[in-house]
């Protein structure tokens, strides 16, 4: 029995939709369309398009510039990212290094702890300016906007408004004194 397709692997069968890619253009590509919400490594792109090419998912290319080889869809990729597609997404996992961190807090000095938490904070925030930025541009632009790319952008716009106002309910212990104007 084959094994079933992995989100990594499936990600980069959907991209291969577009056209033939190499596999820095479709580390570009993931870091571009998926890197705010799917991390993926270089070392992973090319792990799984060893595997696909060896399964029969994709077929590599002639060898190009920089030695850059690119990579195309086959059938029996399309029908399996189709069965990927179709299928029940599961559970999302939270993976979220910072609570880690507030977890085991008493174990750091408070000044440490507010400043871990006031980096993250000033991290979150540029994000959030940034989706509100890419989201403005989306729907100034002259074509339609992608509804699809919209609706994952909305989540992170939501997503980062809900993680700012969770700062702001932190107990002044794990905050510290720093006030949300000074940062």
């Amino acid at each position: 029995m084959e094994r079933p397709l992995n989100p990594t692997a499936a990600s980069l069968l959907g991209f291969l939709h577009h056209g033939p890619m190499t596999g820095w253009d479709l580390v570009a590509a993931a870091q571009t369309v998926i890197g705010n919400y799917w991390t993926l490594t270089q070392s992973q792109v090319y792990r799984e398009l060893a595997a696909m090419a060896d399964g029969g998912l994709v077929v590599a290319g002639e060898r190009g510039r920089r030695d850059r080889k690119p990579y195309s869809l086959t059938d029996q990729g399309r029908d399996a990212f189709s069965e990927w597609v179709r299928r029940e997404p599961g559970p999302e996992t939270i993976r979220f290094p910072l609570l880690l961190t507030i977890v085991f807090g008493r174990h750091l000095e408070p000044e440490r702890l507010a400043e871990i938490v006031a980096g993250h904070r000033a991290t979150h925030r540029e994000r959030l300016a940034r989706y509100e930025e890419m989201r403005s541009t989306a729907l100034g632009g002259t074509d339609e906007p992608d509804v699809y790319g919209m609706a994952t952008l909305d989540f992170g716009l939501h997503y980062e408004r809900a993680v700012l106002d969770w700062f702001e309910q932190l107990p002044a212990v794990i905050r510290g004194s720093v006030q949300e104007d000074s940062v």
